[in-house]
């Protein structure tokens, strides 16, 4: 068989080609004492990274694909997501490109960093799973992660996991599971950068509720209109918070937010998270084994 013929020949190809394109956008950051991490080129201006790998904020520096070496500063960092946009004082030649389509379970990824003076390195995987929404370990919730099998080397925390195309599916980060490898999906991680590049942080909503899953019983389902077996029991209302003022009671049962049901603590954070802060958002609860529908407007957490 020609090597012109040779499906392996043509993937390795591939692989190294899909290297070589988010290579170009890939870059050392040394933020940190330990050895330096990874991150990509966002914006002209600014590198997305890993938040935990950015230990301090002066005296970091930002090592480009083509040796050079520049001083940055930090635009934004969120604990919660381990997300952090650090600026640079000249402009990118290369930006890194997200995947237009989600990642697959069983897709083809390669995990990228460049942690040193080496160049770039490389690991090759497939996405095992998709899950989330997920509390971490940074004291936030994650709406997704892709967790693959591609082996997180050292320093490779703020690097892209790309697909065979060399478009960036997910950003690598070891700060979010106790020190399991996890990526942050592109969509959300370039979602959640827009917002650290405009504010600096990341706005999240904030009920200012206790709760705790109980059954819905299913004359409730009935009046509910819709099989839903449980929701959030209002236990506490914070006095002078938005649910207070907003008419949540103790004892009502939050059954959906913005018409996305609510089943359980996490989904109420997941109906929290993204661009709801200061904004009126219907509540649809179960008071006295009736469905009503109050509106309440979301502070900042």
């Amino acid at each position: 068989m020609s090597d012109a013929n040779n499906p392996l020949i043509a993937l390795s190809d591939a692989m190294a080609a899909a290297v070589e394109k988010a290579a170009a956008a890939a870059v050392t950051v040394n933020a940190r004492r330990r050895m330096p991490a990874s991150g990509v080129a966002y914006a002209a201006d600014l590198i997305l990274t890993a938040e935990h790998v950015v230990e301090r904020d002066d005296d970091i520096g930002v090592v480009l694909p083509d040796g050079s070496a520049f001083a940055a500063s930090v635009a934004g960092r969120d604990t919660g997501s381990d997300l952090a946009l650090l600026r640079l004082e000249r402009p990118l030649a290369a930006l890194a490109e997200p995947a237009s389509q989600a990642a697959r379970v069983g897709q083809m990824v390669l995990a990228l960093g460049r942690p040193g003076s080496e160049g770039i390195q490389a690991s090759l995987g497939i996405v095992s799973a998709i899950g989330g929404p997920v509390r971490t370990g940074r004291g936030g919730l994650l709406e997704q992660y892709l967790r693959t099998d591609a082996i997180p080397y050292p320093g490779f925390s703020g690097g892209p996991l790309v697909d065979a195309s060399g478009r960036v599916v997910g950003i690598n980060t070891s700060g979010l599971a106790r020190g399991a490898s996890l990526s942050i999906p592109a969509a959300l991680a370039w979602r959640l950068a827009d917002t650290l590049a405009k504010h600096g942080h990341i706005r999240r909503g904030f009920l200012g509720v206790r709760s705790q899953p109980v059954a819905i019983p299913p004359a409730q389902q009935s009046a509910l209109g819709r099989q839903q077996a449980s929701g959030l029991l209002l236990v506490g209302v914070e006095s002078g918070s938005p649910a207070e003022a907003g008419g949540l009671l103790v004892g009502d049962i939050i059954v959906a937010i913005a018409g996305q049901p609510v089943t359980d603590p996490d989904e109420l954070l997941a109906s929290l998270a993204g661009d709801v802060v200061g904004k009126p958002l219907p509540v649809e609860v179960l008071r006295g084994g009736q469905p009503a529908t109050i509106k309440v407007t979301i502070g900042e957490r």
